[in-house]
């Protein structure tokens, strides 16, 4: 496998961790098993006729309980434990490195300024995307990257394919290389890294602690200050988006205001402890 070049390498740390938070989201799911199909019985040879001295005697039914043993045997074949953060890691990086080749050179080194400068670029790239638009955007994507999607459940054809699954992929993608930097009342405090997880060699986005949905009507009902609602902390991209599944905007404003009282709760510190040991390899 080839490394990214230099130029390339930084929107590439963004990529993969866009893909990387889809990943884990869809392992983090309830996976609902498919149905047993009804065990099916083989008998052997034809009738299971044979002859004895002279006489036919049926032999007796031999169950073999044929789709068992098939699902067994793809299982043992597809089975890797992606809940383990290292299998995890790998597979992410791998994914990501074979799906970024893919793309069409300007967008391996897009930036915003490049980017809000250049209408015929927004056009030809409008957001969002679907999976209609993935084909035209990654036309040379390895057909292994499909596979491996596939062989690890992560794409269910026909309910969601691998073009469907990257579609929103690359939406984020280029909505976090076309979004303007932060206002300069969210770049007052340096984050050394994820203020959740703690992982400081991928990019980072910031979270109002109190929503901006809400900064109305935390004021109004006195829940927090109006100088206080520019407060923010500096996660990356899935705890950013655990967060936002582990409460609603309403309840992040009133008990989850301050990083300390996300980490008080037990089901943050599992997460935390889980992604915080997910590591990417060297390019």
């Amino acid at each position: 496998m080839t490394s990214i070049p230099e130029d390339q390498q930084k929107n590439y740390e963004i990529f993969r961790d866009c893909l990387s938070t889809a990943l884990i989201e869809k392992i983090s799911q309830p996976q609902s098993k498919p149905k047993r199909k009804p065990r099916s019985k083989r008998h052997s040879t034809a009738s299971q006729t044979r002859i004895r001295n002279g006489n036919a005697t049926k032999a007796p039914d031999v169950d073999v309980d044929v789709d068992a043993e098939a699902e067994a045997e793809a299982e043992a074949e597809t089975d890797s434990d992606l809940s383990n953060a290292d299998s995890l890691a790998d597979f992410a990086d791998y994914i990501a490195a074979e799906t970024f080749r893919a793309l069409p050179a300007e967008l391996k080194t897009l930036d915003y300024h490049s980017y809000v400068k250049d209408a015929d670029l927004q056009s030809r790239y409008a957001l969002p995307f679907t999976g209609f638009d993935t084909p035209q955007l990654l036309p040379s994507l390895d057909p292994s990257v499909a596979d491996s999607l596939s062989a690890y459940a992560i794409t269910r054809e026909p309910t969601q394919g691998v073009d469907e699954f990257l579609a929103p992929i690359l939406t984020s993608y280029l909505t976090a290389l076309s979004t303007p930097p932060p206002a300069p009342r969210a770049t007052l405090r340096e984050a050394e890294g994820c203020e959740l997880c703690g992982r400081d060699w991928i990019n980072l986005s910031y979270h109002h602690l109190i929503p901006r949905f809400v900064h109305a009507k935390a004021v109004r009902r006195g829940w927090h200050r109006e100088e206080d609602l520019q407060n923010v902390a500096w996660l990356c991209g899935a705890c950013h988006r655990f967060v936002h599944r582990f409460a609603g905007h309403e309840e992040l404003a009133r008990k989850y205001y301050t990083v300390e009282l996300l980490m008080e709760e037990e089901g943050v510190k599992r997460w935390v402890d889980w992604v915080g040991r997910l590591r990417w390899k060297g390019r």
